[in-house]
């Protein structure tokens, strides 16, 4: 009897045993932040920042490397080797600097009151690093800064980051507080210091960088008392408590206990002095870093899991949560806890229990970046749409590129646009979508209405060139415009937006109109070369021309050539193949586009178009719809090839792991889209289109509770053609599906095989 009871225990403890083990593997399998390397696109030109920051946070608390130059976008680039300092806010990926608020720098003894530079760490604050120290999590990011022997740590939450320094040598401890770094040429500065008590200090920093107007302040608490001395351009401010200048500087010091931690809690607000206070009270209570810490890692994986995993390797799974991750970092939280924020007319507004957002990089994330919202989010994309009218309702008219709260008049288009659209037909619409139409068309027309620039005190006209030209001629002139070819492509797809709001909402006029205007394409169309070209006042082509011809500044082309534009009509693809002689012709031109040489050429060649596979350029956005092209040919074997091949070609797990700037999530996003499968080469089209599976196994959990399930059968990389798709059973006789055949749940099947099924879908 006791052998059995025996028997019978050592059974149950196995069992538990096993049971323990498959629960660990479980949880383990869902935390997908285990994926994430944040150092992605730290390297090469992915602009991206390390640091920590949570889901569409406010504060982005990273470690700074660089002010200048292109690559120092993100304020952190891989190649360097020391570090000048902290700072609260961050841009991920863009392709120009800005930001960079409110610089912490511990150090050990003497205080420096100069940054240094990268040659000479020494002569400032700026201290060395090596890579093998650093440690990096989504929500968390530690170092040792070698000069002085300290262990800097950062998390945060949504408007708050928090401080963790351990100092190991015997010396005076301190903290360095630079209001002049920043990641731009601050053109216009403003600060200002206030001692609070001997454990908490705030500031303010009005600048103008690439954003004109620009007010943040911050207000942080110590855990331990500290002696506080001001500079001024270098120079100390004399028993002060309070200071204004603009080039501010404070030395905050705290003792000299050997292995002493100092902790410090930041709030930051766009709004005022209280804003920053309420923001960090309410948001980090306690002294329990690791608490914040594991708070953040929390709100990652709740983001994360929204899609699981099966197969594939464990590079490919990292460089798919790191890109998620990407995604989910921008737009970013504007409005203060109790709702207050500032306008685009620079007022202080209430968003009455809304969230209002800030960095909308529209040009680049109109694409994959909302579209993926769509899926995964589509409560939060409302919001983004909420806040971009409400910055037509301040500002006059829709965002091209807003940043903190200031129309940048960056980039082309109005993609608002497809933004607003493309949630509307996939069924968001907790909007005023008749608000929302107004904005659209009152933007596409936009002749009369006044952008507010607060610092010049007047609400100036402003008449973009290319809209006039586009409405009075019906094109734009290349001899009176630059740029006038991409703009024209993109206020044809604009406008086929607009005109499918228009046909949805019963305005049969403007539909007519503005499907007119989208068809406007086809001017700019040479048959003799066989591109899209520039077109002079009197109707001549440009000359000379060559479809390589790629400069940056004077062109007729944004940030690319002619062979990389001539596929911008994503509205109207079987338009496009008829105007360039048939669906048979449009995919020998496609293989030109690929199979030909990358050479570019002209002075001040653009630096954003890289990842090229021939003149094909997956560094930069307006070719990130083409692959999928082949599929409108009956060729979608090459959709499958050549997706495939830049998702193992051009993206890596290490920081030159980007073909390009990461954009604000774009790059990521078309990954992540690729990787499951299919791509959103249309937005306002609620309609995808099949791609190559990376993974065995996809399972997206909606919001709804429900499942779209993605699976591969024979998935290799060698198997990288799809032989058959069935969609809930049923074969697709078509490569392409709908948004509601994802929200509805259920499963899509991919059979893949080594050699192209040059029959499927035809």
């Amino acid at each position: 009897m006791t052998l059995m009871k025996n028997i019978t225990y050592i059974l149950s403890c196995l069992l538990m045993l096993f049971a323990c083990s498959g629960k660990t593997e479980k949880q383990a399998q869902h935390d997908n932040t285990n994926y994430v390397n944040t150092f992605i696109g730290t390297g090469g030109h992915g602009h991206t920042f390390p640091g920590a920051t949570v889901p569409y946070g406010m504060v982005q608390l990273s470690p700074d490397t660089r002010t200048f130059g292109w690559d120092a976008c993100g304020g952190y680039h891989y190649s360097d080797s020391s570090i000048i300092g902290f700072s609260h806010t961050h841009l991920s990926g863009t392709g120009i600097s800005d930001l960079g608020d409110f610089l912490f720098m511990p150090f050990s003894g003497q205080a420096q009151v100069v940054p240094g530079t990268p040659e000479n760490p020494d002569v400032g604050y700026r201290s060395r690093f090596k890579h093998e120290s650093e440690k990096a999590e989504p929500g968390y990011y530690s170092v040792l800064l070698d000069d002085d022997n300290i262990q800097a740590e950062l998390t945060s939450n949504v408007r708050a980051g928090f401080h963790r320094y351990t100092f190991h040598q015997d010396k005076v401890k301190g903290i360095i507080i630079d209001l002049s770094h920043t990641i731009y040429p601050d053109h216009n500065p403003s600060h200002e210091f206030q001692i609070i008590s001997n454990t908490e200090i705030a500031g303010y920093k009005g600048s103008g960088g690439w954003a004109k107007e620009q007010h943040t302040w911050f207000h942080a608490k110590f855990d331990q008392p500290f002696q506080c001395v001001f500079y001024d351009n270098g120079k100390i401010v004399p028993d002060a408590k309070s200071v204004k200048s603009k080039k501010l500087l404070a030395v905050l010091t705290f003792g000299t206990k050997n292995d002493q931690k100092v902790l410090a809690k930041v709030g930051i607000s766009h709004v005022d002095y209280q804003g920053a206070k309420s923001n960090l009270e309410s948001e980090i209570k306690g002294w329990d870093f690791d608490a914040t810490r594991k708070a953040a890692r929390e709100l990652w994986a709740k983001e994360l899991n929204q899609i699981q995993l099966e197969g594939g390797t464990e590079d490919e799974k990292t460089i798919f949560y790191s890109s998620l991750y990407h995604t989910a970092i921008c737009p970013n939280t504007f409005s203060d806890v109790d709702g207050r924020y500032r306008g685009m007319d620079q007022k202080i507004h209430q968003a009455n229990g809304k969230t209002i957002y800030t960095v909308f990089s529209l040009w680049d994330t109109f694409r994959a970046a909302h579209p993926l919202k769509t899926i995964l989010d589509p409560k939060r994309d409302n919001e983004f749409i909420e806040t971009l009218l409400t910055k037509y309702d301040q500002g006059g008219t829709l965002p091209m590129w807003e940043l903190i709260g200031n129309y940048t008049g960056c980039m082309i288009g109005y993609h608002s646009v497809p933004v607003i659209v493309d949630a509307y037909f996939k069924g968001i619409r907790d909007f005023d979508f008749e608000k929302a139409y107004k904005a659209m068309v009152e933007t596409a027309n936009y002749d009369t209405t006044g952008i507010l620039f607060p610092s010049k005190g007047v609400q100036e006209k402003l008449m973009p060139k290319a809209k006039l030209y586009n409405e009075t001629m019906g094109f734009i002139p290349c001899d009176l415009e630059s740029k006038s070819v991409s703009k024209a492509l993109e206020y044809a797809y604009n406008d086929w937006c607009i005109a499918q709001m228009a046909k949805e909402l019963g305005k049969t006029e403007d539909y007519s109109r503005f499907m007119e205007r989208s068809k406007r394409y086809m001017q700019y169309y040479d048959k003799e070369t066989g591109f899209m070209r520039g077109k002079n006042q009197d109707g001549s082509w440009t000359e000379p021309f060559d479809p390589r011809n790629s400069p940056h500044k004077i062109s007729n082309y944004t940030e690319g050539n002619a062979f990389q534009w001539s596929w911008f009509v994503p509205h109207d693809v079987n338009g496009l193949a008829e105007l360039v002689g048939g669906k048979d012709k449009f995919a020998e031109k496609l293989d030109t586009l690929f199979s030909t040489s990358s050479e570019l050429k002209g002075e001040d060649i653009s630096s954003d178009i890289t990842g090229l596979i021939g003149q094909y350029a997956h560094g930069n956005e307006p070719s990130h719809h083409i692959t999928h092209l082949y599929n409108f040919a009956g060729q979608a074997w090459k959709t499958q090839k050549l997706t495939n091949q830049i998702m193992h070609e051009l993206y890596f797990n290490n920081p030159n792991g980007l073909a390009g700037n990461e954009d604000c999530g774009q790059m990521s996003a078309w990954y992540v889209l690729n990787a499951m499968g299919f791509y959103s080469f249309c937005p306002g089209k609620p309609v995808y289109s099949i791609g190559r599976p990376v993974f065995g196994k996809v399972n997206i959990n909606l919001p709804s509770g429900k499942t779209f399930t993605i699976t591969a059968k024979n998935n290799t990389p060698e198997n990288c053609y799809v032989q058959s798709v069935k969609l809930n059973g049923i074969a697709l006789e078509k490569p392409f599906f709908s948004h509601e055949d994802i929200l509805m749940g259920g499963a899509l099947e991919f059979e893949m095989g080594e050699v192209p099924n040059t029959k499927l879908f035809n």
